[in-house]
């Protein structure tokens, strides 16, 4: 066992040096790529990278929830240079391990070497889901997630029984729901998380164009989103209404579907990289300046679509050019601080702001939420305890890990409590929905675009009473 003096006992695999390659994989194991096959494989200069210093320790979720080194950045790239060297199958023990990292990046922003364990992770990933065979019960719970939550149409249709579900819910399905064998706390979890749903808002549609206010600055293209769009319209609403008063003509392209944000972030890379490719042609065909996103995760696999589509010659040039113009919300807004062309009216009120992981790890945008917050006259905004722990949202991770979720979710809430804040405002719908479950109502939450188009209104946010 190795002792790294300032963080304690460093990781101990005997246990997955033990484990045995299965027939169907023997004849890839000791290969050029060990236990990955040769269809982009963790790049052996990025596994180099990490010294296992454990900086990382301390902002990693799973390793503050469990204290597991395998739980760890730096374990899971010990596991990944095992497997690369086909000391260890991907299989069991590395599945287990990988399948609990939520991807939060908090990691990557700690490292003081550089790890891009992003890059790393998002290159095994893959490599599981196209070589280990799940159980029935996991294969068809992670397909009814990606046959529903991509698609507008069918989140529509599924909004009506869900409206309907509120609606009828008697109080006792608490206690019901309590009782459910664990073998089914995956659909409990879902359940559970279910946003309070409005048919009339899942049914709305944002306008082609809106055009801007006063002087114009610009096109700017509206990522209207697949669960963001039915479950949170109002979201978007503000959002278009804060760009065009800004100066900005908006156009919300009603052909686009699902930018692949999930299931990328899930493995599942050749499903992504189709819709990848679609979403590309979509803003093409918009001829717009600026791509704006209102969703940390989906903002952050955008601007990756330049290294999703880099081995197409058909799509590689086509896809930096379409990354290069996406910014979030708060970038866009951050920068017409500097020449505002809407009056932004007090809203008084202590404000508390949570970093969607996906906003302030993967894409470093940390202080532009924050200055354009603190823009309007009587926010007090407070900063939030433990803000680099994600809160268990980390994309479809609280539906299928739920108990950690679970345990990060009433952490991040128990920090938000004594923040002693008047509202929440964080810019991810995952964020929003997990929080909300684990805060029970105690608070009114908004995504900050809300906060913001409240103020150039001069209207107070009916959530804040």
């Amino acid at each position: 066992m190795t002792t790294h003096p300032t963080t304690g006992p460093g990781p101990d695999f005997s246990s997955e040096r033990g484990e045995k390659a299965s027939p169907e994989r023997a004849d890839v194991l000791g290969g050029d790529f060990g236990s990955f096959d040769d269809h982009h494989p963790p790049a052996q200069e990025l596994l180099d990278d990490c010294v296992h210093c454990g900086f990382c320790l301390p902002t990693c979720p799973t390793y503050a929830l469990w204290g597991e080194e395998m739980d760890s950045p730096r374990g899971r790239i010990y596991l990944m240079e095992m497997a690369a060297k086909g000391e260890i199958p991907l299989e069991g023990a590395f599945t287990t391990h990988i399948d609990r990292c939520l991807g939060c990046m908090a990691c990557v922003t700690a490292c003081p070497s550089g790890v891009q364990y992003d890059r790393l992770l998002e290159a095994t990933r893959p490599q599981i889901e196209r070589h280990v065979t799940r159980t029935r019960a996991d294969r068809w719970f992670r397909e009814a997630i990606f046959t529903l939550f991509p698609y507008k149409r069918r989140l529509r249709a599924a909004s009506i029984g869900g409206a309907l579900y509120q609606k009828l819910r008697p109080k006792s399905m608490d206690k019901l729901m309590a009782r459910v064998p664990q073998r089914f706390e995956r659909l409990v979890a879902m359940e559970s998380l279910l946003p309070p749903v409005r048919v009339r808002d899942a049914f709305a549609r944002i306008a082609p164009r809106t055009p801007a206010v006063g002087p114009r600055r610009g096109r700017v293209g509206l990522l209207t989103g697949c669960v963001q769009d039915v479950f949170f319209h109002p979201v978007n609403e503000a959002t278009v209404r804060v760009l065009a008063a800004e100066g900005w003509d908006v156009i919300a392209p009603r052909e686009q579907a699902c930018c692949g944000a999930l299931g990328l972030h899930a493995g599942r890379e050749a499903e992504a990289a189709e819709r990848a490719k679609k979403l590309i042609a979509t803003f093409e065909r918009a001829d717009v300046d600026t791509i704006a996103t209102n969703v940390a995760g989906c903002g952050s696999s955008m601007k990756e679509y330049g290294e999703l589509l880099a081995d197409d010659p058909q799509w590689a040039e086509r896809a930096s050019a379409f990354a290069a113009k996406v910014r979030d919300i708060s970038e866009i807004v951050d920068e017409t601080l500097a020449d505002p062309r809407a009056r932004r009216h007090p809203i008084e009120a202590k404000v508390v702001y949570h970093d969607a992981c996906h906003l302030g790890h993967a894409q470093k945008i940390r202080s532009e939420p924050r200055r354009v917050l603190r823009a309007i006259p009587g926010v007090e905004l407070t900063e939030l305890p433990e803000s680099e722990i994600c809160c268990g949202s980390a994309g479809i991770y609280n539906m299928l890990q739920p108990e950690a979720a679970g345990d990060l979710g009433r952490r991040k809430a128990d920090n938000i409590r004594g923040t002693g804040a008047d509202v929440l405002v964080t810019a991810n719908p995952g964020c929003l929905l997990q929080i909300r479950k684990y805060l029970d109502g105690e608070l009114p939450m908004l995504h900050p675009i809300q906060l913001i188009d409240a103020s150039i209104r001069g209207v107070r946010p009916p959530e804040m009473g």
